[in-house]
């Protein structure tokens, strides 16, 4: 899948599509020629023809692809065992050529932008080429020689497995179900059915489609003007770049039209509309529109478009069902919230892995907290930070509230002298068992950390360094995800939801020994990276994609979107040879 926006189709591919459409025209009217001279007698059924000519396409392939001509392939390993199980009969072709179906699907993909989408990468120039010259052949009484016919049965079948495997946010979805699905879709003989049937059914995918969908109708009437940013702009300010700042916000529904007019210059509810734009794109909300102000205001729309578009796919890639009560922490966003149902019952601040150490995404289950956790050390810290300093000076360990456990005896927690080892022979490969860090006010994790087991080893913890919530890009962790309010999270958990007393809780919040506590009930944990989202109130937040995560995806969509691209001639493409 590719972004509906994230680039343009080259002139080769149109001259391709031109070259083939041509040549397949002259062999249309050669083979057309014949059939006139030889009769309609001379020729078996149209479909028995393309069932036959499919079968060759199939016997003449190797490996996983269906050779199709020249360098044009399908997947072999998805639409061989459909066309085996339907006898290699064609799905989109009937006695008079194409179905009204396929008709239809070709309408389909014209639209997939509306989902955020890319028609390109289903093939939609080659299959507009093809279906016309076909409904050429028709209106000018020549033959579409079956094996090409049989090509636009597979690409078609090919484009239909790869739009349903995008929407289902899937790269390699099983075969069965999209067999089923395409089993579905021509016995009901319509695809109206097909997005709602594939697509998320979260709340949040469908508004934040709608803002793709807003933003697209103002890209087709040339999005915003750029705000100069010459100076900075703040309240009591006037002239021609405050017009078009208000004018930017309105645009943006951070300002009412008719505000607008009233507020005589940068005016009250101008500095209100500034702060919510602020606050909606994670600065800080003073009403001072500075450098930073400036850059977010004067992202084209056409961006703001691409990264709609990847937060919808990450969408996709959630679970069916996130859980009636869970709990997700937006990585980008720096945030955790509490859901129950459609209402979000609690928020904090969070701080999240660096750009070298970053929180991965994935979906876990909450299952217990330990108060007073010692820390154990990852392998990584270990090598890179803890044990050059180890080696100088053993005395460190102690110094620190560190100890050594002999992995044999783990649950003993039989220490190790650090001064009876031979430092100097000590490497991360061979270190003499685990290093961790004692509970206490100096330990990391601070007074609770809440596992949620997974093979990342990511939790959520408390903290040791409370001032760098103040922060607003907080990257300051190894991995795991520090809260601000743990104390809050755990009231939730187990006196709101458990059968906890909130002195039972303050207690173990000051314990010293590491206590471990199952929950009452099991929780959903969702850790996501959304740089757009639509919050409870409506309003379209926008983030920087700090772990260039955005970034990544636009590649990846982009290199799949390469590998559809003809790399020769259309003469070695399509064989023309009659």
């Amino acid at each position: 899948m590719r972004l509906a926006l994230g680039g343009e189709v080259s002139s080769r591919w149109h001259n391709v599509v031109d070259m083939v459409i041509t040549r397949l025209l002259m062999i249309g009217l050669f083979l057309g020629a014949v059939f006139l001279f030889a009769g309609p007698s001379a020729a078996s059924p149209l479909t028995d023809e393309i069932r036959t000519a499919l079968i060759g396409i199939v016997q003449d392939s190797v490996d996983s692809q269906i050779r199709l001509s020249g360098r044009l392939e399908v997947n072999g390993g998805a639409l061989f065992p459909v066309y085996r199980q339907n006898d290699f009969t064609p799905f989109w072709h009937h006695e008079l050529g194409l179905t009204p179906l396929a008709r239809q699907w070709i309408d389909q993909l014209r639209s997939s932008s509306d989902e955020g989408l890319c028609s390109d990468d289903y093939r939609l120039p080659l299959l507009e080429a093809l279906h016309d010259f076909e409904a050429d052949s028709l209106r000018y009484g020549v033959l579409f020689d079956p094996h090409y016919q049989a090509i636009l049965d597979l690409l078609l079948t090919d484009s239909f497995f790869r739009y349903a495997g995008d929407l289902l946010g899937d790269e390699q979805p099983q075969v069965d179900l999209l067999r089923r699905l395409l089993a579905r879709v021509l016995r009901e003989g319509s695809f109206e059915t097909v997005p709602a049937a594939l697509e998320p059914s979260h709340a949040e995918y469908r508004i934040l489609r709608e803002q793709l969908h807003r933003l697209q109708r103002l890209a087709a009437l040339g999005g915003w003007e750029i705000v100069p940013a010459a100076e900075t702009l703040r309240f009591g300010d006037a002239g021609v770049a405050v017009d078009l700042l208000k004018r930017r916000l309105v645009l943006d529904e951070d300002l009412a039209p008719l505000d607008a007019v009233e507020d005589e210059g940068f005016g009250g509810k101008t500095d209100a509309a500034v702060r919510s734009f602020q606050r909606r794109h994670g600065l800080r909300a003073d009403g001072v529109v500075g450098l930073r102000t400036f850059a977010e205001l004067n992202v084209p729309v056409e961006q703001r478009l691409r990264t709609i578009e990847q937060n919808m796919q990450r969408w996709r890639s959630m679970p069916a069902s996130l859980g009636a009560r869970h709990i997700r922490v937006n990585i980008a966003g720096f945030q955790l919230e509490v859901h129950e149902g459609d209402e979000v019952v609690m928020t904090m601040p969070v701080v999240v892995g660096t750009g070298y150490r970053k929180t991965p995404q994935f979906s876990a289950t909450m299952r217990y907290l330990i108060f007073a956790p010692y820390w154990n050390v990852p392998p990584t810290i270990l090598r890179e930070d803890k044990l050059p300093k180890i080696k100088a000076d053993p005395g460190w360990l102690v110094r620190h509230h560190y100890e050594i456990v002999p992995w044999k005896k783990r649950e003993q927690g039989a220490a190790l002298d650090p001064y009876r080892i031979d430092w100097s022979r000590i490497d991360a490969r061979n270190f003499p068992g685990l290093l961790r860090q004692r509970p206490g006010r100096w330990n990391p994790l601070g007074r609770v950390k809440f596992m949620l087991p997974n093979r990342h080893a990511v939790y959520l913890h408390d903290t040791d360094s409370p001032h760098l919530f103040a922060s607003e890009q907080r990257l300051f962790s190894s991995g795991c995800i520090r809260l601000e309010r743990p104390e809050d999270l755990a009231q939730y958990l187990l006196v709101e939801n458990g059968d906890w007393t909130c002195d039972r809780l303050f207690d173990a919040l000051e314990r010293s020994s590491e206590y471990r506590v199952d929950l009452p009930e099991p929780l959903p944990v969702h850790i996501v990276y959304w740089t757009a989202w639509v919050d409870s109130a409506g309003k379209m937040q926008w983030r920087p994609d700090i772990y260039q995560r955005d970034t990544d995806l636009e590649v990846s969509w982009r290199q799949r979107f390469e590998q559809l691209r003809y790399r020769q001639t259309a003469e070695d493409e399509v064989k023309t040879d009659p």
